[in-house]
């Protein structure tokens, strides 16, 4: 596994890619932390496209590859819902994650398609799993949940087991 957080020439380190994004974008930069060797950056929701086109676009960091989005909800305390972005520096083979927090009551975000077309079918899957709206997303509709679906089952809002069933004896999974 290659380190990106040393220092050398040539190679794109987790430090330039954090000082770029602070000197660009200054507080609108949440955090940074290094987890498990992935540099990881918190920013604010309303900054995701100009964060992600600069990413994209600036030719000394040049993350032009969307591994992965999806999201998450968090119901304990503000109850939030957020939306995780994996880029790919595909010449460097470095990766970062992009975390952009909103709270549930108003779950909207610009949507990423603009930039890359694989953001397209991700978009549509946290819209159903999540219920996040993004914002300019060309067709937003659920693609794997039936339509007249009344909630979006990934929040962590519902009951895990379905308490009508009887055909199933809890005693046996230590319940």
């Amino acid at each position: 596994m290659k380190n990106n957080s040393s220092t050398s020439m040539g190679t794109l380190t987790n430090q330039h890619i954090i000082d770029s994004l602070i000197n660009r974008f200054g507080d609108k930069i949440i955090s940074t932390e290094e987890s498990y060797g992935m540099l990881t950056i918190t920013i604010e929701r309303s900054y995701n496209m100009n964060v992600l086109n600069f990413l994209y676009s600036e030719a000394s960091l040049g993350f032009t590859f969307l591994t992965d989005l999806t999201g998450v909800h968090y119901p304990q305390g503000e109850d939030l819902l957020g939306v995780v972005y994996h880029l790919h520096n595909l010449p460097e083979n470095i990766r970062i994650r992009v975390k952009a927090f909103f709270p549930k009551a108003d779950p909207y975000i610009d949507s990423a398609t603009t930039l890359f077309q694989a953001a397209n079918w991700m978009e549509r899957e946290t819209y159903d799993f999540f219920g996040i709206i993004f914002t300019g997303h060309p067709n937003l509709i659920r693609i794997l949940n039936v339509d007249d679906l009344g909630y979006h089952p990934m929040r962590k809002e519902y009951a895990l087991e379905d308490p009508t069933r009887h055909d199933k004896d809890d005693s046996f999974f230590g319940r």
